[in-house]
């Protein structure tokens, strides 16, 4: 499949990242293909792009990058330095249940391990499999290893947010992306988490979010002191009840220039 790398930029700018800038970073997809899991699946970005190309979304296939991390020059020398981020498993969930992602995570697991000077950002709709997903050494988590557990709705949020407050997880955060209706997260902004980012829907069919929504988890970020990034508009925006169709260049430009994300 062709490599849109315009629509990879536009997918991780505004993530979480390393305190420190990390010397390298890529998109680590170890396998592609997904299913629908949640309401937030509806209008999925990959699904979006495989059908450009009549391919068929439902289909989980490992990847040829499967063992990027490892990939070493003629020399000896990873092309990947100490401290690059791996955006890992972007085109499918890492916790996906499928007979192939089943057999294949613990060999990620291994490579994760391997590269410890390296950190791995892993989001997730599907943080209810955690527990029999995780390697045997796992204990209190691998340090080099960010956990994203993404909510689009309260149901979602309900679901999701208690069971991952008790995992063991080194770094935690929320993504309520695309947001779909306002959510109060307040009761679950325990300690540990480190980020919530927030953002709408992208694509010809994204549904609208409003602006109040992301007002209100910023308000309960501050009162939990908790980092917020309103990370990007999603297409169909209201603030002010008017609707504004935003294109998709402008999406992040829009939110930053919003100027409430807020920092401890």
């Amino acid at each position: 499949m062709p490599n849109d790398e315009n629509a990879q930029l536009f997918l991780f700018d505004g993530l979480p990242r390393p305190k420190a800038v990390a010397p390298k970073s890529a998109t680590w997809n170890l396998w592609h293909g997904c299913l629908k899991y949640s309401e937030g699946c509806k209008n999925c970005y990959v699904y979006r792009q495989d059908a450009k190309w009549g391919r068929d979304s439902r289909s989980v296939q490992k990847t040829a990058q499967f063992d990027m991390p490892l990939e070493r020059y003629a020399n000896g020398a990873y092309k990947y330095p100490s401290g690059s981020l791996f955006y890992t498993c972007f085109s499918s969930d890492f916790f996906l249940a499928d007979k192939g992602a089943d057999m294949w995570r613990q060999a990620a697991w291994r490579i994760i391990r391997e590269r410890r000077d390296c950190a791995f950002f892993i989001i997730t709709k599907r943080i209810l499999r955690f527990p029999e997903c995780i390697p045997d050494d796992w204990g209190a988590g691998y340090e080099n290893v960010t956990i994203g557990a993404t909510c689009e709705n309260q149901r979602s949020a309900g679901e999701r947010l208690p069971f991952f407050k008790d995992l063991p997880i080194a770094h935690k955060v929320f993504i309520h992306e695309p947001l779909l209706s306002p959510l109060d997260i307040s009761a679950y902004l325990f300690s540990g988490v480190e980020e919530v980012v927030a953002g709408g829907e992208s694509g010809a069919n994204a549904r609208t979010c409003r602006y109040e929504w992301f007002l209100s988890l910023r308000a309960q970020c501050e009162a939990a002191r908790v980092p917020f990034i309103f990370k990007q508009t999603g297409a169909r925006f209201i603030k002010d009840g008017k609707l504004y169709v935003i294109p998709r260049p402008l999406q992040h430009i829009q939110a930053d220039k919003a100027g409430i994300n807020y920092t401890p």
